[in-house]
């Protein structure tokens, strides 16, 4: 059902914009988080009809699209939200940059857990706010929240940036950890700003959107899209959902004076689309994800390469340790970027906490994988 689509020349980043993040092209992109996979045929059939069309103008985001967003929150993860919590947004990158301006002033500090997607740090400095870093604890080939720690940078922090499930550790956060950090942010006045763009993804674990505790509602905002979840990341639509009216209402000038704020009607109409007709697609997706993950671990351990997967609790991105290969950063670069020509997204660039690691997106087909694994092994062999 799923194989991978040629995509050199649609001006795609992860391909077309190789060479000038790995300065080769002469390598596998595995690195960029959308996939090599068709989105749902019910998406590419919205989206021929709307543009059969010919007039592409100025678009209002219409009930449907409400509607939508609230049928899948509920039948995902039970949780009713009601329609003016929506707030219909360009993206959750720009998203996140409105709600730290909407929620502290400069100079406040704001609190992430690294190793992280890198726009959570670059937007708090960007903005002029101060980075508290609550490190991941890695340990036993496993991540965990060091609680004495945030709650110390909890005291002198006015924000929280969450991201659930977890980027690049793919960690889906449990609902006592969840609780645990709920707890201490409202003991010490601090919102929690929850990015769930990845939420659709989970596998084996149930999945608790931050929202959905009563505790907390006032206190947070949580931002999605539809855009990981069906691969239609172009088309730049996602949303926040805010049921505090005062925060809401901050969020919406901060956004506001940004100017980015008219509706894509292509993206509008895939995520209509998506969340009313894909859930069975994304349930075969996942299925198809889930297989590729056992795929990479099984060919690591037949082949004796040493390098350690970390549990994939979420995403189509596998976080590994690399170690074990015992070479330096600039070294283990060298390997994938131009040994085995693989392009992988450097765990480095995610902080210090991420030096040693590499992502690997296996949101493609079976066949690019297994060329992938293949050339992985030959370029261990030389190394060996």
């Amino acid at each position: 059902m799923f194989q991978s689509i040629g995509r050199k020349g649609t001006f795609s980043t992860k391909y077309d914009d190789a060479i000038k993040k790995f300065g080769t092209s002469d390598l596998l992109p595995l690195w960029v988080a959308d996939m090599d996979l068709a989105s749902p045929q019910c998406v590419q059939d919205t989206l021929k009809k709307r543009a059969a069309h010919p007039i592409y103008g100025y678009t209002v985001y219409p009930d449907a699209y409400y509607v939508a967003i609230q049928t899948w929150m509920k039948t995902r993860f039970n949780w009713d939200i009601k329609k003016e919590w929506i707030v219909p947004c360009y993206g959750v990158v720009p998203s996140l940059n409105f709600a730290i301006t909407a929620y502290s002033e400069e100079g406040d500090a704001v609190i992430i857990q690294t190793p992280l997607y890198p726009p959570f740090k670059s937007s708090i400095q960007h903005k002029n706010r101060k980075v508290l870093d609550n490190t991941l604890v890695y340990k036993e080939g496993q991540y965990r929240i060091d609680f004495d720690d945030f709650e110390a940078k909890a005291r002198n922090a006015k924000l929280f940036l969450l991201c659930s499930p977890h980027n690049p550790t793919s960690r889906v956060w449990d609902k006592k950890e969840l609780e645990q950090m709920i707890e201490i942010c409202l003991k010490h006045d601090v919102v929690i700003i929850s990015d769930e763009i990845h939420a659709d993804l989970v596998y084996q674990k149930i999945y608790f959107s931050l929202g959905s505790f009563e505790k907390i509602m006032d206190k947070c905002i949580i931002l999605n899209a539809p855009s990981k979840t069906f691969n239609i990341a172009g088309l730049n639509t996602s949303f926040a959902i805010i049921p505090e009216i005062g925060l809401r209402k901050s969020f919406i000038v901060e956004q506001n004076k940004s100017g980015i704020t008219n509706g894509n009607p292509f993206g509008i109409e895939a995520l209509i689309s998506a969340y009313m007709d894909g859930a069975v697609w994304l349930d075969t997706l996942k299925e198809y994800l889930v297989s590729n993950i056992r795929d990479v671990e099984t060919f690591l351990k037949k082949h004796h390469i040493p390098i350690y997967v970390v549990p994939t609790e979420a995403t189509f991105l596998m976080w590994l340790d690399c170690k074990e290969l015992h070479l330096s950063h600039e070294e283990l670069l060298e390997f994938f970027f131009y040994r085995a020509k693989l392009g992988l997204n450097d765990g480095k660039s995610f902080s210090n906490a991420g030096e040693g690691f590499m992502r690997l997106n296996i949101g493609t087909s079976k066949e690019v994988l297994e060329k992938a694994l293949a050339q992985l092994l030959k370029a261990y062999k030389e190394i060996a």
